[in-house]
C-alpha cells in the first residue's frame, strides 16, 4: 500500500504521473495542506499548470492517530461522487472527482481554491443567510429525492463507518465513565452531563434510535419504507464557501459517512448544528418548510435525530468550537432530551 507523504514529492509525482493524473512532463512545484481536516491525509498539489487535491484514508483518524477508522472510507466517498455526477444540480454543489485508486484508498479531486467552511457559524453573531439556507436545503432535498429506493445499492452499506459513528453518537456520550473529563472542555460541564448519563429512560430511547441508524431505517412501525442516499455528516464542517472565478459559491464536501437510510437523519443533524450555532428560529423554520420531504417522512424521527446529535456534540468526544455558556448548553440538553 502506497503511503502518501507530502515530504516526498518525487514519489508523489511519479505516482500521479503513472496514474495519468499528471502529464508525463508535469512537475510538482510544491505541496501544501489545504485546510484543517480531521479524518484523512489531504494535500494540495501545485504544478505550473494547475492545482489538485489528493486525499488518502488510512486505518486511523488522521487528527487522532490512536482512534482506528475504516481504511476504505475514501473509496466510499469516491463512489458517492460518481453516483451524484449524472445529476447536474448535485454535481454542481460538489468538487469534481478526477480520479480514484481503490487499492490505495486515494482520491484526486478538483481544488476549490480559496474556501472556508461554515464552522464560523458557531461564533457569536454569525448568521446563515437566507440564500445559503435555501441552497443547503435544496441540495439535501435533491439528494434524498434522486436516490430514494426500496432496495439500496450494497456498495453504499458503509457498515464500518456507521459503526464508528454509532459508537460516538449513540453510546460514548451516555457512558458515566468513558475516560473523557468534560471539565477539560468547560468547567462544570461534567456535572451538567451526569444526569443525562444516568437517565435510564433516555438511554433506552437513544439505544433504540441507534438501532434504527445501524439498520438503515428499514422499519417504520411494522412497514418497510424507502431509503434515501444520505450525506451522513451534513453539518457546517462539510459546507464550504468557495470562490470560483469571481463568484462566491456553496460546495458540499466529505460524504465519507454516506449510506442509504432514513432521510430524517441528515435533516436532523443539520438542524442540531444550527441550533448550537444559535441561528434564529426563523432560519430553522425556513429550512424545515423548504425541505421537500420524501413520502413517509416522519418529523418526530427527525427531531429524535436532532436531539441525539445535540447531546453527542455537547457531552461527547466530538466537540465543536462553540461559544456557549453552561446555561445555554443546559437549555439545549434539556430540549434534546425532550426531543428524544
Amino acid at each position: 500500500m502506497l503511503h502518501l507523504d507530502a515530504q516526498n514529492t518525487d514519489v508523489l509525482q511519479d505516482y500521479l504521473r503513472r496514474r495519468g493524473w499528471l502529464d508525463t512532463e508535469e512537475k510538482i512545484e510544491s505541496v501544501e495542506k489545504p485546510g484543517e481536516g480531521n479524518m484523512n491525509y489531504t494535500v494540495r498539489v501545485i504544478t505550473p499548470n494547475r492545482t489538485l487535491i489528493v486525499k488518502q484514508s488510512r486505518d486511523y483518524v488522521e487528527k487522532y492517530p490512536t482512534i482506528p477508522a475504516p481504511a476504505n472510507r475514501a473509496v466510499i466517498e469516491g463512489r458517492f461522487y460518481q453516483k451524484v455526477q449524472p445529476i447536474p444540480m448535485l454535481a454542481n454543489y460538489m468538487p469534481q472527482l478526477l480520479g480514484a485508486d481503490e487499492d490505495n484508498n486515494i482520491l484526486v479531486l478538483q481544488d476549490l481554491g480559496t474556501a472556508r467552511d461554515y464552522t464560523f457559524l458557531y461564533q457569536p453573531g454569525q448568521l446563515l443567510s437566507d440564500t445559503d439556507s435555501v441552497a443547503l436545503t435544496a441540495y439535501l432535498s435533491e439528494l434524498h429525492h434522486q436516490f430514494l429506493v426500496e432496495e439500496p445499492d450494497p456498495i453504499f452499506a458503509n457498515q464500518a463507518m456507521r459503526e464508528l459513528n454509532h459508537e460516538h453518537l449513540f453510546k460514548y456520550p451516555f457512558l458515566e465513565e468513558n475516560g473523557f473529563d468534560l471539565d477539560t472542555i468547560q468547567p462544570g460541564l461534567q456535572a451538567l452531563a451526569m444526569p443525562y448519563k444516568r437517565d435510564a429512560d433516555l438511554k433506552k430511547s437513544v439505544r433504540q434510535l441507534g438501532e434504527r441508524y445501524l439498520a438503515d431505517g428499514t422499519r417504520r412501525g411494522a412497514t418497510s419504507a424507502p431509503k434515501a442516499l444520505l450525506h451522513g455528516d451534513y453539518y457546517p464542517g462539510s459546507w464550504l464557501q468557495a470562490t470560483i472565478g469571481d463568484e462566491l459559491v456553496i460546495k458540499v464536501i466529505d460524504p465519507e459517512f454516506c449510506f442509504y437510510g432514513p432521510p430524517e437523519f441528515d435533516l436532523g443533524v443539520m438542524i442540531a448544528h444550527l441550533m448550537m450555532a444559535q441561528q434564529p428560529l426563523s432560519t430553522l423554520d425556513t429550512i424545515l418548510a423548504t425541505y421537500e420531504k420524501p413520502a413517509g417522512f416522519d418529523d418526530t424521527l427527525r427531531q429524535r435525530f436532532t436531539g441525539v446529535e445535540l447531546m453527542r456534540r455537547l457531552i461527547g468526544l466530538a466537540q465543536l468550537p462553540l461559544s456557549l455558556s453552561l446555561e445555554q448548553k443546559q437549555s439545549l440538553l434539556s430540549e434534546a432530551r425532550h426531543m428524544l
